[in-house]
């Protein structure tokens, strides 16, 4: 039976998550003085990266909200799985 799809990256619930185009994931590298393999990890079957088509060694930004700094940033590796 195959697996359904659900997006889920409209819930109410779900941070926003974008990949960073190779410039961007360059930039932040540099200002956080960090390599690919210090990031923490999002596997490529993550439901909430599955519609950006996004491939290992891509870097994701996540966006929250936050109630005390407005809004907060993380940045993910993606890993095979």
């Amino acid at each position: 039976m195959a697996k359904a799809k659900t997006d889920v990256s409209k819930h109410i619930l779900v941070p926003k998550h974008a990949k960073l185009s190779d410039k961007e994931k360059k930039e932040v590298l540099e200002r956080y003085n960090a390599s690919e393999r210090e990031l923490p990890k999002i596997l490529q079957s993550d439901s909430g990266i599955m519609n950006l088509n996004a491939s290992a060694g891509d870097v994701i930004k996540i966006t929250r909200d936050s109630p005390t700094a407005g809004e907060i940033t993380y940045y993910r590796v993606v890993i095979n799985g």
